[in-house]
């Protein structure tokens, strides 16, 4: 796949990401060949996020009623060398979107865990612009049960800081995927820097032990560590290469 041009370009819109720590023996067997766990201050972490896609196109182009949807995914932290280069990214571990061909189309081109089932967002704004201590959540249906994740944004929106705890959980601009014992899938994704809220209340409400394991289920019942919503922007992200890990 060429990844000199971006193969989808979209707007990523109000991500409310909630951050736990996490065993890295849960991690571990997770990791794609040739990366190794991105720690923040000595802990392994992982976020539940959720965002909105809007205005999607694929090769420029819009595909007719999958322009706009949610998204709702696990993912913990990487990094990889190359050449001399730290390439700081991510590595999922389940994706939800509401449509199956975006899930088709996912697990094709990057090798990710996609699963489509039916979303739905709540973001309180006024006038364009989110409410003061607006709520933001994002909801899926499993197996017949409805689950939640959102919080309260506080204050007025920020830019990140060097060396913060938000800069550190926004600041990945890699994807990688296991592919196998030594096949790794890894793709760029191009954004400005986030403005971001703090939020409060912040909450899961999902079966943890269905839906990611029972490894995850210890640390994503717990209160997150932390708590972030980015205002979002248009994004890019380039084709994937995919790489054998001698």
């Amino acid at each position: 796949m060429d990844s000199s041009r971006p193969f989808l370009t979209a707007e990523w819109r109000f991500v409310l990401m909630l951050n736990y720590a996490v065993d890295p023996g849960v991690l571990l067997p997770l990791l794609p060949a040739g990366t190794e766990l991105d720690l923040w201050q000595g802990q392994a972490l992982a976020s539940v996020v959720g965002f909105i896609f809007d205005k999607t196109r694929l090769r420029g182009v819009p595909v007719p009623f999958h322009t706009r949807f949610e998204e709702i995914n696990l993912r913990f932290y990487v990094r990889r060398e190359v050449d001399g280069e730290v390439r700081r990214g991510v590595t999922f571990v389940k994706e939800i979107v509401p449509r199956v061909w975006i899930a088709r189309i996912a697990r094709w081109f990057y090798g990710e865990n996609y699963v489509s089932l039916p979303t739905r967002n709540i973001v309180e704004l006024r006038d364009g612009q989110l409410c003061p201590d607006g709520l933001v959540e994002y909801s899926w249906r499993y197996r017949g049960r409805l689950n939640r994740l959102g919080g309260l944004a506080q204050g007025d929106a920020q830019p990140l800081t060097p060396g913060s705890e938000a800069g550190f959980i926004f600041e990945h601009y890699w994807g990688y995927t296991r592919l196998g014992s030594n096949h790794l899938g890894e793709y760029r994704v191009e954004h400005p820097a986030w403005r971001y809220w703090a939020v409060a209340q912040p909450y899961l409400l999902c079966n943890v032990k269905e839906l990611y394991g029972p490894a995850f289920e210890p640390f994503l019942n717990r209160r997150p560590r932390s708590a972030f919503l980015a205002e979002g922007s248009p994004v890019a992200v380039y084709g994937g290469n995919k790489n054998v890990i001698r």
